[in-house]
């Protein structure tokens, strides 16, 4: 027998289906986006060669700062790649040029939870540059690179905080071009972010070289990126930034994602913000030992992207702009 159904539900149920689509995406994007980042006490506290035992408490981003520039190093089972990293950073630090400038400076080593013996090992290392502030910081789990990253910045004491990769692949003297970014987007303190850019060696050997997988997933990313609103950035995976105090003050308590595609979110809080970015071109080069698969990562990629773009579109996340002091 036919099943019969009363005409005068049938607007009824035809609402309720359309109705059921965006409740489902709504319940999708509440299911998949990340918890919110959790810190520990002890994640509140360093070692260094000065205190290799006795913790020390970190100062908040939201402090005055105390020196002119902070270094964040997120680690995640650097033990080999470490040590090439921090040599060529103290050399340029400390170069008789740089002391001319009388820029004091702070390294924050972010141990992303590693089983290596990453934190044991970098305050061993901080031994051989007695002069030099190197903190080392461990987190109680591994939270993925931009959750370190993140976690560096929201301690930090610099007036300027400089994020750079453990592997050695930029060159660290490029600061200075950064810096030199910085002083014109955002002088007088103001908030800014400078982003280190390996697009202009998009057809040198550094990049023909890799994968022709690697190479089709790059630019099928950067597509992505025009159309989440990023794409005036060439280069936004770039693991060498700087950012101002008054920037980091307001992009990193508001960053959710802790995966390697963190830096797309710090760029769309950004453009929430409206604070001004600049992108500067910085040598590169490959160096063995990533941990990044490139399949499973691209995936990761694609979910990710759209979780933060639609948190931000719904006003599920927000940045919160510093108030002035006349405020």
């Amino acid at each position: 027998m036919a099943l019969s159904v009363d005409p005068s539900l049938i607007p009824y149920v035809a609402f309720g289906t359309i109705m059921l689509v965006p409740v489902s995406l709504y319940v999708a994007l509440v299911f998949w986006s990340p918890p919110p980042i959790v810190t520990h006490p002890s994640e509140k506290t360093y070692l260094s060669h000065a205190s290799p035992k006795k913790r020390k408490p970190l100062s908040s981003v939201h402090d005055p700062s105390t020196v002119d520039l902070t270094v964040v190093v997120p680690a995640f089972n650097e033990t080999e790649r470490l040590p090439e990293m921090l040599s060529q950073a103290i050399d340029h630090l400390t170069a008789p040029v740089q002391k001319q400038k009388k820029r004091t400076f702070e390294i924050l080593i972010v141990d992303d939870g590693s089983t290596d013996g990453t934190s044991e090992f970098s305050v061993k290392l901080a031994a051989k540059y007695p002069k030099a502030d190197i903190r080392v910081v461990t987190l109680e789990k591994n939270l993925g690179k931009g959750g370190a990253v993140r976690h560096g910045m929201l301690y930090a004491s610099g007036e300027r905080l400089l994020m750079v990769d453990a592997d050695g692949a930029s060159k660290f003297s490029d600061l200075d071009a950064l810096w030199d970014a910085m002083d014109e987007i955002a002088p007088n303190n103001g908030a800014g972010f400078v982003v280190g850019s390996r697009a202009h060696l998009v057809k040198t050997e550094a990049v023909v070289k890799r994968s022709l997988l690697r190479n089709i997933l790059m630019y099928g990313f950067h597509t992505i990126l025009r159309i989440l609103g990023v794409g005036y950035i060439r280069d936004t995976q770039c693991g060498f930034k700087l950012f101002s105090r008054s920037a980091a003050r307001q992009i990193f308590p508001a960053q959710h994602l802790s995966t390697w595609i963190f830096d797309v979110e710090l760029l769309l809080l950004a453009k929430q913000l409206s604070i001004p970015v600049a992108e500067v071109p910085v040598e590169w080069h490959e160096i063995p030992g990533s941990k990044l698969n490139v399949i499973t990562a691209s995936l990761q990629m694609l979910r990710d992207l759209l979780i933060v773009r639609a948190n931000l579109l719904l006003g599920r996340w927000t940045a919160r702009p510093l108030k002035s002091k006349s405020e």
